[in-house]
């Protein structure tokens, strides 16, 4: 299974740090953490003495595999060890997750400030690996002591127990924002030039007809303070040349009733728009 915004075509982000799941219980959130590690491109996925073993079967192995949503390359090419010390043994610098206090005097940090350290180490050629504890208590004092730092999150003191998933869900975050930056990945089209002001003027002087038409400006001593906020409002939207159209031919429609044949509607155009770039919708005003 698959969800929006799953393109197979497009070239894929692979890397980063290794995620290692120490102990993990739950088949479902094996393949979870599969599914947040490929949100991130995150590629490196360690199992350490998984409490049902793996390569899982049956009903376990399918519900690692749904829950995966896309990711099962991840659980396909998850790598088994029996011990931690042997799950780190390649790697340069180990963060190891947990929200409680350990009393080891290790350096602790926010996942954001983890991450930025993460992407130099590995843009240096180094090699790191963020430890996850099994989901009904963590990891044990003796294995977070294999760490050379701590990562917590900045979270509610009082609930600050994390779903594994999700633990490893923000810690991708802020790799991939280090790594690859946090800009959008897809900006908003333009399908439309912004409205020249001859444009919005010409709509304002036609709306606020209608307005005073129907008894919209009462008092008339509160007239023109009404005035100046309908076109404040206005200009905030940052209209373009569509919108203006638009909203010329909805208030044309509403003042006016249903539609009547083209012949009797000429008294309504628009002012030519400067480079149009979009083809007239139906129930808008005639522009020539």
């Amino acid at each position: 299974m698959t969800g929006a915004g799953t393109d197979k075509t497009r070239p894929a982000i692979e890397g980063g740090p290794a995620v290692i799941l120490v102990r993990p219980q739950l088949a479902v959130n094996i393949g979870m953490c599969a599914r947040a590690m490929a949100n991130f491109g995150l590629t490196d996925l360690r199992l350490v003495n998984p409490r049902d073993g793996w390569p899982r079967t049956g009903a376990l192995r399918k519900g690692a595999f749904a829950a995966a949503a896309g990711a099962v390359h991840l659980l396909e090419s998850a790598k088994l060890f029996d011990t931690l010390e042997e799950a780190i043994a390649d790697l340069n610098f180990v963060w190891a997750t947990t929200a409680r206090e350990r009393g080891q005097g290790k350096r602790v940090e926010a996942p954001g400030a983890a991450m930025d350290e993460t992407a130099k180490l590995i843009s240096g050629a180094g090699k790191a690996g963020i430890l996850f504890g099994p989901e009904r208590t963590g990891m044990d004092s003796d294995e977070v002591a294999m760490a050379d730092a701590i990562i917590t999150f900045p979270v509610n003191p009082a609930y600050a127990s994390l779903n594994l998933a999700q633990a490893v869900l923000l810690c991708g975050y802020e790799w991939f924002r280090a790594a690859h930056g946090e800009g959008p990945r897809f900006a908003t089209p333009q399908r439309s030039l912004p409205a020249p002001r001859e444009m919005v003027v010409k709509f304002f002087d036609f709306f606020e007809a209608k307005l005073e038409e129907n008894g919209f400006f009462r008092p008339a001593s509160k007239k023109p303070n009404m005035q100046r906020n309908v076109r404040n409002m206005i200009h905030r939207m940052e209209l373009t040349e569509q919108d203006v159209r638009t909203l010329w031919g909805a208030v044309v429609r509403l003042t006016e009733g249903p539609r009547l044949e083209a012949k009797t509607r000429k008294r309504h155009r628009l002012p030519k728009p400067v480079a149009a770039t979009e083809t007239q919708d139906a129930g808008e005003p005639t522009v020539e």
